[in-house]
C-alpha cells in the first residue's frame, strides 16, 4: 500500500492538464506511441474473436480506436480518456457513417455497466495510474466472462538517462516510477484475471540534442505530474546543469539516447466474476444516480 507522501505518486489533476494542453500537438510528436500501438495491435492477429464492444482505454487522439473500427467492422468502439480534448479528437476519427464513441472518464472509475465489453485495449496509459491492482480490479468488472485485456505500458528502465541526469542536479522527482513487468503480472492475478502473459522489449530513441527529447515529452503531454516534483519554475541555470549532466550519455556518434522499456501484456477475464451482478442491464453506461 503506497503512502500519500510517496513522492512518485501522480497528481491526477496535473496529469489531466498535460494531456488537455497537448491534444493539438500530440500526433506530431507521438512517433514512439504510434509505433508501440502498431506492435500492440499486431498481437490481435493471434486472437480469434469477434467482439461486439471494445473499449480503448487511454485513447488519446484515437489512433487505436480508428484501427479497431477497421478491424472489427460490426463492433462498437468506445474511446475513453481522462482529457476532454483527447476524447473530442477521437470522436472525429473514422468515416462518414461510422465513428468511435468517446467518453471522458477516469480509468479507476469507469462509468460502464458490469460485463459490458468483450475486449479492453490500453496503449501506454497504465503508467499514469498509481494503483495497478485497483485499476485492474475495475477493468475485470467491465469485461464479460472470458473477455480479453491487452495493453502496453512502460517498465522501470524507461527514461533512465533523464532520471539519472536530473538526479545529479537536485532531489526532486522528474519522471514517473514505472512498474516492473513481474509486478504487472502479479497485479493482474490479484485483480482476478487469468492466464496473464507479460513480456518486454527495449526501444531506444536518439536525439541530436537533449532539448529535442524534452520537446517531444511536452508535445505528447507527458509532463512531470509526480507529487515530489519541483512546484516552482525551472531556472535556466538549473536546466543547463541537467543538460550538462546528460552529456555523460552522449554516444560516439554525438547522439543522445532515451531508453524506453516497453511492457506488453494480455489476460482473460474469469469465466465467472466474483461479484454479484444485476439481473438485467441494457445501457452500457452506468447510471449517475
Amino acid at each position: 500500500m503506497r503512502s500519500d507522501t510517496n513522492p512518485h505518486l501522480l497528481d491526477k489533476r496535473k496529469t489531466r492538464q498535460g494531456f488537455e494542453r497537448a491534444a493539438h500537438t500530440y500526433d506530431a510528436n507521438a512517433v514512439l506511441q504510434r509505433e508501440i500501438g502498431e506492435r500492440l495491435l499486431e498481437r490481435l492477429d493471434f486472437i480469434k474473436m469477434q467482439p461486439e464492444t471494445v473499449l480503448d482505454l487511454g485513447c488519446g487522439t484515437g489512433a487505436i480506436s480508428e484501427h479497431l473500427l477497421k478491424r472489427y467492422k460490426k463492433a462498437r468502439i468506445i474511446g475513453v480518456d481522462l482529457a476532454v480534448n483527447m476524447v473530442q479528437k477521437t470522436r472525429r476519427r473514422g468515416g462518414w457513417f461510422r465513428k468511435p464513441q468517446g467518453v471522458c472518464a477516469d480509468a479507476n472509475h469507469l462509468p460502464f455497466q458490469p460485463q459490458c465489453a468483450d475486449m479492453l485495449l490500453s496503449n501506454l496509459m497504465l503508467q499514469w495510474c498509481n494503483d495497478l491492482p485497483a485499476v485492474f480490479g475495475e477493468w475485470v468488472q467491465v469485461l464479460k466472462p472470458n473477455g480479453l485485456l491487452m495493453f502496453a505500458t512502460f517498465g522501470p528502465d524507461t527514461l533512465k538517462e533523464l532520471r539519472a541526469s536530473w538526479g545529479r542536479v537536485d532531489g526532486f522527482t522528474h519522471a514517473s516510477q514505472f512498474v516492473d513487468m513481474h509486478d504487472v503480472g502479479d497485479a493482474l492475478l490479484q485483480a482476478g484475471f487469468r492466464d496473464p502473459v507479460v513480456d518486454m522489449e527495449t526501444i531506444t530513441l536518439t536525439y541530436t540534442d537533449v532539448r529535442g527529447l524534452l520537446r517531444d515529452l511536452k508535445g505528447i503531454g507527458a509532463n512531470n505530474a509526480t507529487q515530489g516534483r519541483n512546484h516552482g519554475l525551472t531556472g535556466k541555470a538549473h536546466l543547463q546543469a541537467f543538460l550538462q549532466a546528460y552529456e555523460y550519455f552522449r554516444q560516439e556518434n554525438g547522439l543522445y539516447p532515451a531508453t524506453y522499456e516497453v511492457v506488453y501484456g494480455h489476460a482473460w477475464a474469469p469465466t465467472l466474476l466474483p461479484s454479484k451482478l444485476p439481473e438485467k442491464f441494457i445501457p452500457i453506461m452506468r447510471s449517475k444516480s
